[in-house]
């Protein structure tokens, strides 16, 4: 028997549902996690689904859309200057010393530097759902976090084309440029729009009262400008967070989240089965010394640029270090890096990156508590 388009996606809700309560109820582990659990185990006999990929697409877009409307343009524009010293040292950190490290352990320079883009970017996904679960999104650490998502999120397409061009598939200097100006250029579209044609545009907004119709267009914004970043070669998580800005200057801004966030709900747990889905394992384990060195050093890099680059960045030592535990876990921006790698660097990367992503997801988790136990133990030495 062959299952029909509605009788899947209607049994794979309802399996979602059971499995965000197991973890809710019964073992008390992130409904994340769960869904990248589930997701592998379907890829031993789903390959690929383009209808999870695609409502995955939805729930990610949504996500970041949501997010960015919690920062006007001009708020952004301050706080980013304020960041960028932290989100230099998370790259120099993040790829170059981890190219050196897997140098030292035999890897060849390009293999090194494929490593260093793997280990590099903290998962924006799991990051901003985790902020949001935990009701961290108003804490003071959290906005200097997702700045230095957005930061990574920049870098990241820069990185892919400068590794695709050294694993040998054809880079030069204008495509670097070229990859600098369509940044730039869908930042001042977002800028126009956010403060010429939707400021203009806010009284017709405001007399649509059918709210289906309303989220239809909503929706229909969040996909289209994260649809043009794709197009342009970026990702779809800056586009969307750019269309969350354009509307984050509105009066009507609650009632925007407020109807998005349904939306975004059903579709979100569908991205984190799709990551599930694309993970490779085997039986063996390659480059295993290698594998515990730069997990241990994911997690102490990450804390060294939450520690040291949010004090750069305004916070208390106590909120840094909060910052530091929240930035460990790494996803979707790994496997598309790990997708150049070949033979047992590719099998590397994916268990690497399942690893992190527990490892740090569940240290999001316990950051607040480790946070309090570090801060009174240096009070009692001190004292």
């Amino acid at each position: 028997m062959v299952l029909n388009l509605t009788l899947g996606i209607g049994l794979f809700l309802l399996v979602l549902f059971l499995i965000g309560m197991i973890g809710i109820k019964i073992i008390k582990i992130p409904d994340i996690l769960l869904y990248i659990l589930l997701g592998l185990v379907l890829s031993l006999v789903i390959k690929e689904s383009k209808v999870i990929e695609a409502a995955g697409e939805i729930g990610l877009v949504l996500l970041f859309f949501i997010l960015g409307m919690k920062f006007p343009l001009n708020r952004l524009i301050s706080n980013s200057a304020r960041v960028w010293k932290a989100g230099l040292l998370d790259a120099v950190l993040g790829v170059i010393v981890t190219a050196v490290i897997s140098f030292i352990f035999g890897l060849d320079w390009v293999s090194s530097l494929i490593v260093g883009g793997i280990v590099y970017a903290t998962s924006s996904s799991i990051t901003a759902k985790l902020l949001e679960d935990k009701n961290r999104t108003e804490n003071k650490e959290s906005e200097f976090m997702l700045l230095i998502l957005i930061f990574e999120d920049l870098i990241a397409p820069i990185l892919v084309t400068v590794l695709i061009g050294l694993s040998g598939k054809g880079m030069t200097v204008a495509d670097f440029l070229l990859i600098l100006l369509k940044i730039g250029l869908l930042a001042g579209i977002a800028v126009f729009f956010a403060k010429v044609v939707f400021k203009k545009a806010e009284s017709l907004l405001k007399e649509i009262n059918q709210d289906d119709i309303f989220i239809v267009l909503i929706t229909g914004i969040a996909l289209t400008y994260g649809g043009v970043a794709i197009m342009l070669g970026l990702s779809e998580v800056i586009g969307a967070f750019l269309a969350g800005i354009m509307l984050s200057e509105l009066s009507i801004k609650d009632k925007v989240e407020k109807l998005a966030l349904p939306v975004r709900n059903i579709f979100l747990p569908f991205f984190f089965l799709n990551f599930g889905l694309h993970i490779e394992l085997t039986s063996d384990i390659p480059y295993l010394g290698l594998l515990v060195v730069l997990v241990l050093w994911s997690l102490l890099y990450k804390l060294i640029v939450g520690f040291i680059g949010g004090q750069w960045y305004g916070l208390s030592r106590s909120d840094s270090l909060k910052a530091g535990l929240s930035l460990t876990q790494r996803g979707e921006f790994s496997v598309i890096i790990a997708a150049l790698a070949t033979g047992e660097l590719k099998v590397f990367a994916s268990i690497y990156i399942l690893v992190i992503a527990f490892i740090g997801t569940i240290l999001f988790q316990l950051a607040p508590r480790l946070n309090t136990l570090i801060v009174d133990k240096v009070r009692e030495k001190k004292s």
